[in-house]
C-alpha cells in the first residue's frame, strides 16, 4: 500500500465528492482431504485431472502454521501441506498483486508478461494456464476478491467465467475488493453447475480416471482478506492479531472450498500459494511494494494432489514462476517460453538444479518516480540492484541486516551484470500507462500514484538510474504514506500524518487531495479548499479534485465557483456518472428541476447503485409536482436499502408526503 510523491487513495475514487453534496445513504481440518485416496500415487505415474489454485493476498508464510507458526489459525493450508508438499523458501517475483499473479500464472518473470505494476496489463501475447488449458478442452473459471485482478487488466484470458464483480456499498460507493466467503460461495457455485459433468457429486470415494466425464478443469481462487487495514483498525487489538484474524477467515474458506470438491479431490492437485508478503516495520517498511527484502518476497507455497508424497519439504530456494510448468506437467502438458522449470523432480526426492532467482518492483518508478528495486538471489547471495546497491548473504543473514558491498565486491559485480539480463531500470514506455478510472480504484486500494514526475520517468525510459531518488533515501516518507494508506490511521492522527507528508512533500497531489477530503470529512472546509487546489496544481488527473472543491464551494453558498468545478469533473470524465449525478444535485439547488431531473436519470441509468441519486431523483420529482413518479423512485429506493439502514426513516417520510 503506497505512496509519496503520489499518494495513492484508499477510500477515494469519483464518488468521495457525491455524498456531502448529496443525501448521505450509508446505503473439521483432518476431515477436509478425507476423500483423498489414503496412499500417495508413486509420482511417475500419476496424473493428475483437474487443478485448483488457491491464492491469498499479503500472506507471509511465517504466519502460517505448516512453517512453525504457534499461533496459527491455518488448519486448512496445514492440512494441504501435511497432505502434500511445503517449499520452505518460496519467492515471489514481485511484491505487487497483479505483477505477482501474472507471474503464478505464466511461469515468466514480470520483464516476460509486462504486468510490471499494477494498473500496467499483461501482454496479450503470453499464454498463461488458462489459456493453455482451455485449449486442452478444461472448463476454466476464475473467481477474484479484489480491482488489481479486474479482466481489463488481462488475466481473464482463457477463462470461461472470470468472477471480478465488486458490488456497491451502502453509500454508493463502487468496492474495490470483496469477503473471501463471497468469492468462494461463486466458486462452489460454479463447481456444482459442473458437478454433472466433472463428476464432482459422484458417490465413489476413489474413482477411477475412466469412470469420470471426460471434462477437466481449472478453477482459480483469489482471497484478499489479509491485505490492509485488517480487521476493525478502530479497535485496540494489535495489528499483528488482526492481521492474523483474517488469515483464519481466509483459512476457513479456504477449508469449505476444498470440501466442496468431494471425491474429486482424489484427482486433483491443490496448489494454495500467497501472493507477497507484508511488512510490520522490518527495514522501517509498512505494507508492501516498494522494497524487495524476503519480508514481501518470501511467501508460502504448497502443493497436494496425485504423485506428491504426503510430507514432501523442499528446501532448496523455488520462484512462484516454477508453478505454472510444474502444475501443466503434473496435468499431462506443458507450457513453453516459461522462467520457471518444474519442480516434481524434488516429489521424488531429486534435488533442484542450482540456479538463480529474479524479482523486481517497480512500484518505486511508476507510482512516485523514484528507482526501481531488482534483485537476484544466487547460492548464498542475494544483491539488490538499487542507486545504492546492497548484497547479502542470506544464509548467514536471513533478516538482510549487513550489507557486504564493499567486503565482496567480485560478487557483487558478477550478480549486478546478471540483474541486467533480466531487465533494465527503465521500462518501456508502450503499454506502461494507467487508465484514469482504474487509477482511481487502483488508488482506493493504495495503489498507483499517477503522480505527474512518475509517469515522466517512464516516458523518459533513458533516465539515467542515479538521477531518481533511492527508495532507501525516502524510507520515512514511505512509511508515513504506507500507514496512512493502511486505513489503520483515522480522525486527528491521519489529519497529522498527511499534514507531515505534504510539509516534506507538498507537491504530492494524491496527499493533498487525501488531505482536501479528510479535512472536508472533518467539516473544515475552509483548509481543505487549498489542500485541493495544491493537488490540481501538481497535475492529478481524474475528477476527485474537482469534486472536493465543488463539495466546499456549495457548501458556502457558492453555486456559481461548484458548478465551475463540476463543468471541469465532467470536461475530464464525461461519462462518470458521480459528476453527473453532482450536477444533478447543483441544478435542484439552482432551481433548475427539469435538468435536475434530466441529470439525475442519466446518472441512475448509467449507475443503478447510485441510491442517493435516487434519493434526490425522488425529492426533485416532489418538488416539480409529480408525485407519483417521486412516490414511486422513493419505494425502488427502500427496496434497495437494507432493513436496518438508518436512511430509510428519511426515505419513508418523503413517500408519505407524496403519497
Amino acid at each position: 500500500m503506497k505512496r509519496g510523491q503520489g499518494l495513492r487513495l484508499r477510500a477515494q475514487g469519483s464518488t468521495q465528492g457525491l455524498a456531502p453534496l448529496l443525501l448521505a445513504l450509508s446505503l473439521l481440518p483432518s476431515a477436509l482431504f478425507s476423500a483423498a485416496c489414503s496412499r500417495a500415487p508413486e509420482p511417475s505415474q500419476a496424473r493428475a485431472r483437474n487443478l485448483v489454485l488457491i491464492t491469498i493476498d499479503t500472506l507471509r508464510a511465517d504466519h502460517v502454521g505448516a512453517y512453525g507458526y504457534a499461533r496459527a489459525r491455518t488448519p486448512a493450508l496445514d492440512a494441504i501441506a501435511n497432505g502434500g508438499a511445503r517449499f520452505d523458501r518460496a519467492y515471489t517475483a514481485a511484491p505487487i498483486t497483479l505483477p505477482s499473479h501474472a507471474t503464478l500464472l505464466t511461469g515468466r518473470y514480470p520483464p516476460g508478461h509486462g504486468a510490471r505494476d499494477n494498473g500496467l496489463k499483461i501482454s496479450p501475447a503470453v499464454a498463461t494456464l488458462a489459456t493453455a488449458l482451455h485449449a486442452k478442452g478444461f472448463a476454466t473459471a476464475a473467481f477474484v476478491a479484489a480491482f488489481p485482478l479486474d479482466h481489463q487488466f488481462g488475466l481473464n484470458r482463457g477463462f470461461d467465467v472470470y468472477g471480478d464483480h465488486l458490488s456497491r456499498g451502502a453509500d454508493g460507493r463502487l468496492a474495490n475488493e470483496r469477503p473471501a466467503a463471497d468469492v468462494v460461495n461463486d466458486a462452489i457455485a460454479w463447481l456444482t453447475s459442473k458437478a454433472q459433468v466433472s463428476g464432482l457429486n459422484s458417490q465413489r470415494t476413489s474413482p477411477e480416471p475412466s469412470a469420470l466425464s471426460p471434462v477437466r478443469f481449472f478453477l482459480w481462487v483469489h482471497l484478499f482478506e489479509p491485505h490492509a487495514p485488517y480487521g476493525d483498525p478502530s479497535s485496540s487489538r494489535s495489528a499483528i492479531d488482526r492481521y492474523d484474524d483474517e488469515i483464519a477467515t481466509a483459512d476457513r474458506e479456504i477449508g469449505r472450498l476444498i470440501a466442496a470438491l468431494g471425491p474429486s479431490m482424489v484427482n486433483t492437485l491443490v496448489v494454495a500459494a500467497g501472493d507477497h508478503g507484508e511488512a510490520f516495520g522490518e527495514h522501517g517498511e509498512y505494507a508492501h511494494s516498494i522494497f524487495v527484502y524476503d519480508t514481501t518476497l518470501h511467501v508460502p507455497l504448497l502443493m497436494r494432489g496425485p504423485g506428491i508424497p504426503a510430507g514432501t519439504r523442499v528446501t532448496e530456494p523455488v520462484t512462484l514462476a516454477d508453478v505454472a510448468p510444474t502444475v501443466m506437467r503434473a496435468l499431462g502438458a506443458t507450457l513453453g517460453d516459461v522462467d520457471g522449470i518444474d519442480l516434481s523432480p524434488a516429489f521424488a526426492r531429486t534435488p533442484l538444479p542450482q540456479r538463480e532467482l529474479y524479482a523486481e518492483s517497480f512500484a518505486p518508478l511508476v507510482e512516485f518516480g523514484w528507482a526501481p528495486l531488482r534483485t537476484v538471489r544466487s547460492g548464498a547471495w542475494k544483491l539488490i540492484a538499487a542507486p545504492t546497491p546492497e548484497l547479502f548473504n542470506i544464509d548467514a543473514d536471513p533478516a538482510e541486516q549487513t550489507n557486504t558491498m564493499a567486503a565482496q565486491s567480485s560478487v557483487a559485480q558478477r550478480l549486478a551484470g546478471r540483474v541486467d539480463r533480466y531487465s533494465t531500470d527503465s521500462l518501456n514506455a508502450n503499454g506502461s500507462s494507467v487508465n484514469e478510472d482504474a487509477a482511481q480504484r487502483l488508488r482506493a486500494l493504495g495503489y498507483t500514484s499517477g503522480n505527474p514526475q512518475s509517469q515522466s520517468a517512464i516516458r523518459n525510459p533513458h533516465s539515467a538510474m542515479t538521477g531518481r531518488p533511492d527508495p532507501k533515501d525516502r524510507r520515512e516518507l514511505a512509511s508515513q504514506i504506507a500507514r496512512v494508506i493502511s486505513g489503520e490511521l483515522s480522525g486527528a492522527p491521519l489529519l497529522a500524518a498527511l499534514e507531515a507528508i505534504v510539509r516534506e512533500d507538498p507537491r504530492n497531489g494524491q496527499a493533498q487531495l487525501r488531505l482536501g477530503y479528510a479535512r472536508l470529512q472533518a467539516s473544515d472546509c475552509a483548509r481543505a479548499e487549498p489542500a485541493f487546489h495544491a493537488a490540481a496544481a501538481a497535475g492529478l488527473p481524474g475528477a476527485d479534485v474537482h469534486l472536493g472543491l465543488a463539495t466546499c464551494l456549495g457548501r458556502r453558498g457558492d453555486l456559481a465557483g461548484a458548478e465551475r468545478a463540476l463543468t471541469e469533473a465532467r470536461r475530464i470524465e464525461p461519462d462518470n456518472p458521480t459528476v453527473i449525478a453532482n450536477l444533478g444535485v447543483l441544478q435542484a439547488a439552482k432551481g433548475d428541476l427539469p435538468g435536475a431531473i434530466k441529470s439525475l436519470s442519466a446518472a441512475i441509468a448509467a449507475d443503478p447503485g447510485l441510491d442517493e441519486a435516487r434519493f434526490n431523483l425522488a425529492v426533485a420529482y416532489a418538488k416539480s409536482g409529480r408525485r407519483a413518479d417521486a412516490a414511486t423512485t422513493a419505494r425502488a429506493l427502500l427496496v434497495r436499502l437494507a432493513p436496518t439502514a438508518p436512511q430509510r426513516s428519511e426515505v419513508e417520510r418523503l413517500l408519505r408526503s407524496v403519497q
